[in-house]
């Protein structure tokens, strides 16, 4: 910053900041104090209800050797379009998951997902690895 000397006859034709930096300050930490109380200005008792019930879902595998597992233990093939379907008849809400090892035929994933699509069974997954 450069000083001048200064005759008394001269006008200053410099303007200070200072006080216009010092009114945005403060209207900033009025900004940042008042923000938070506006986001909560309407006081509402919100009603408890209960949870949602949460069933687990049907998981059905197909190892590389076309061997059909529901949650872990084997399943006859035969059998799995009638117990997709008891199964939908008791949880109207029922979750499938496939999951299928990359070795496994396509052929068998897709006729699993025609099983299921003939369950009427809209609540589908693929599981894969990440």
């Amino acid at each position: 910053m450069a000083f001048a000397s200064r005759n008394d006859d001269d006008m200053m034709s410099e303007m200070n900041i200072t006080p216009l930096v010092d009114v945005m300050l403060v209207l900033l930490v009025v900004f940042i104090v008042t923000a938070p109380m506006l986001t909560n200005a309407i006081p509402v008792q919100l009603p408890k209800t209960a949870p949602a019930e949460r069933t687990e879902p049907l998981v059905i595998s197909i190892d590389a050797q076309q061997q059909l597992f529901i949650n872990k233990d084997p399943f006859p093939r035969d059998r799995l379009a009638a117990h997709l379907q008891q199964a939908k008849a008791n949880n109207a809400n029922l979750v499938v998951q496939v999951q299928a090892d990359k070795e496994a035929n396509y052929g068998e994933v897709a006729a699993l997902l025609a099983d299921v699509e003939q369950a009427e069974i809209t609540r589908i997954s693929l599981l894969t690895q990440k």
